[in-house]
């Protein structure tokens, strides 16, 4: 179920005010984030923000593309290895 267009899309506070920050800088940084939840808005376009999946740090570029989607889309968080097969087929 989506969130209601009254109360607007969810973004974390910390996350939101490193976005404001990032843009009033001439230098562009990596932003690294937790909130996988938050969602990716217009600002954010440009942007490189790393977003941790349990083990390591997905970095992630924000283009047009991508607003409206959540962060945690784009960093997996199990890996597959894929299905259980027979080991004497592989001989």
């Amino acid at each position: 179920m989506s969130r209601s267009i009254k109360k607007g899309p969810f973004i974390a506070k910390s996350l939101y005010k490193k976005i404001v920050d990032q843009s009033k800088a001439s230098k562009k940084q990596m932003i690294k984030t937790y909130s996988r939840t938050s969602t990716i808005i217009p600002e954010m376009v440009g942007l490189t923000i790393s977003v941790y999946n349990g083990k390591t740090w997905v970095p992630v570029y924000v283009t047009e593309a991508l607003v409206g989607h959540k962060l945690g889309e784009f960093a997996p968080t199990r890996m597959f290895r894929g299905h259980g097969g027979d080991k004497k087929s592989k001989r």
